[in-house]
């Protein structure tokens, strides 16, 4: 059964609410990942003035060719949007959460050279956009954001929204732009290091992958603190490169 289409519902209730005109939106994508970078997309909109999108959907519920065919029209939607990634690197030194607050924040400092939002609405139940830190009297403030490294998220108010990515439409339209974007750069990852088969699974845990990280070891694109391949059972002993349970 095909799901409801998303509205703009939840994005004019929030501007009402708040006497807000613009509104960001974000979502993300490779939190689950086992290599490659969680991205984020992040989009504003002036809800009372955009019109509806009929065929933007959450991305997972679109083909790759329907994806890409609406990124452009989602990007002359939107009055601002922009895609921030946090590397695998990144993801190891800091934490999955922080990772996702940093791709976030320069996701929405590119959408906001152009327009800022008043306030965002955020796919899921857990905030990991706000800022933990907050700026003093000497920071230098934009609206929304700290022009300071050590403010890390944004300063504006956040709205959580589960599924997001189904209801509202300006989310929808962010997980599409964070998509593609993703999906494009581990296809590029794949022509480098083709073992991974990256190009079919993204980087997601699949059975192939795991068997090709334990047969070729982790690239400089794997999240080397996960666990990238499965546990061997108890008593299992390594000889020769085989496995023998006694």
């Amino acid at each position: 059964m095909a799901s409801a289409e998303p509205t703009l519902d939840h994005e004019l209730a929030l501007a009402k609410a708040g006497g807000h005109r613009f509104i960001g939106a974000a979502d993300e994508v490779g939190r689950g990942s086992l290599a490659g970078p969680v991205s984020v997309g992040y989009l504003v909109i002036e809800p009372a003035t955009v019109p509806l999108l009929p065929r933007v959907r959450d991305s997972k519920l679109l083909s790759c060719a329907a994806r890409e065919e609406l990124v452009p029209l989602i990007k002359s939607w939107a009055a601002a949007w922009g895609v921030g990634h946090s590397s695998a690197a990144e993801i190891d030194e800091l934490g999955l959460v922080p990772a996702l607050r940093l791709a976030g924040l320069r996701a929405a400092r590119t959408a906001h050279r152009t327009q800022c939002a008043d306030a965002v609405l955020l796919d899921g139940n857990l905030d990991w956009l706000s800022a933990t830190t907050q700026p003093t009297l000497l920071d230098s403030l934009e609206p929304g954001l700290a022009d300071t490294a050590r403010i890390d998220g944004l300063q504006i108010p956040v709205r959580t929204l589960i599924k997001g990515d189904l209801l509202a439409l300006s989310i929808a339209a962010a997980s599409i732009l964070a998509k593609v974007e993703r999906d494009t750069l581990m296809d590029g990852y794949d022509h480098t290091h083709p073992a991974y088969g990256w190009v079919r699974n993204k980087g997601y845990g699949t059975s192939a992958h795991r068997s090709a990280i334990a047969a070729h070891g982790a690239s400089d694109y794997h999240r080397k603190t996960w666990q990238l391949t499965p546990k061997l059972p108890a008593g299992h002993i390594e000889t020769g490169g085989e496995g023998r349970t006694p």
